[in-house]
């Protein structure tokens, strides 16, 4: 086999490779956040005052983490579809923004302000509030 063709037959076997990769990638099943287990259990303020204290040392321990945080509503309102939850946070301005998961479709819409909650979300971090995604209500 000339230079060429090896070049081209290993070539077309990357393509392929790539390809098989990227489907298997692309159609990877969501992890379900229902039966997922919590890696930290906290209140809505405990939460917010260790991204306030020290935000690398709380982005260390929660980013990305599955984290089940307790609170009471302070706001309920829907964008773009999504349902979110802001709980008590600073007891001033900012909070802890839930948004709830897109791809259960077990949730409640009678979320009242002042009422008492408990959800397991995925934390991604502080944008003035802290940010969960992905959360479902639990009832520990």
């Amino acid at each position: 086999m000339s230079g060429k063709k090896k070049i081209l037959v290993l070539a077309l076997v990357g393509l392929v490779v790539a390809a098989v990769a990227g489907y298997a990638i692309y159609n990877k099943p969501h992890q379900n956040m229902t039966k997922a287990k919590a890696d930290h259990s906290l209140s809505s303020t405990e939460l917010f005052a260790a991204f306030e204290a020290d935000e690398q040392a709380a982005n260390e321990k929660f980013l990305g983490k599955i984290v089940e945080v307790n609170g009471t509503i302070q706001e309920v309102k829907l964008e773009e579809g999504v349902q979110k939850l802001i709980l008590e946070g600073d007891g001033m301005m900012f909070g802890v923004i839930c948004n709830l998961d897109e791809l259960t479709d077990s949730h409640r819409d009678d979320f009242q302000v002042g009422e008492a909650v408990s959800l397991k979300c995925e934390c991604t971090g502080l944008l003035m509030d802290v940010v969960m995604k992905r959360c479902v209500e639990t009832h520990s």
